[in-house]
């Protein structure tokens, strides 16, 4: 198996073991928590079933097709851009990436009256931030270890180049 293969099969295992996740919870969460109840768990997180039709923090209402093709762009353009995942924890950050915006794609385009007007399940309620779900955790720290790699990654030949200098 080639090097991009093996690149690619991390992260899309990632993406579909986060997506399938999601997509579970979500399920549990509307089953659970349709009748309007919400279970108080420690400190102010509390699971409580909302419906997000917007982007992040419940903005945009309405807009929600334009996001759902906005997340699909980001899922083809994170995908094409494996081949040039080359660290393990790059690759990691793009499955959790591509796998957080599929489960939220998912919810847009089956969960509405239309392509794409579907509303966002999101239950996890912390009470002093926006509801949110396993999809947007998965986003926020894909995106997070990405940042992260790529500092590292910049930094790397500067330390190398540094001691390099240092010792002659």
């Amino acid at each position: 198996m080639t090097d991009s293969r093996r690149i690619r099969r991390l992260s899309i295992s990632i993406a579909v073991v986060v997506a399938v996740l999601d997509q579970i919870t979500k399920h549990w969460a509307l089953n659970k928590y349709n009748d309007g109840s919400f279970t108080d768990l420690v400190g102010s997180l509390r699971f409580k079933l909302t419906y997000n039709q917007g982007m992040a923090f419940s903005r945009g209402t309405g807009v929600g097709p334009i996001i759902g093709v906005l997340a699909l762009i980001i899922i083809v353009v994170m995908l094409l851009s494996l081949k040039r995942a080359d660290t393990r924890s790059t690759r990691i950050a793009a499955g959790l990436i591509i796998g957080g915006a599929a489960g939220n794609v998912l919810d847009r385009a089956f969960r509405g009256s239309g392509w794409m007007r579907g509303a966002v399940i999101d239950f996890i309620d912390l009470q002093w931030w926006p509801v949110f779900n396993v999809a947007d955790v998965a986003i926020v720290s894909g995106a997070i270890l990405m940042v992260l790699s790529l500092i590292m990654e910049k930094r790397e030949p500067s330390a190398a180049l540094a001691e390099a200098k240092h010792v002659d």
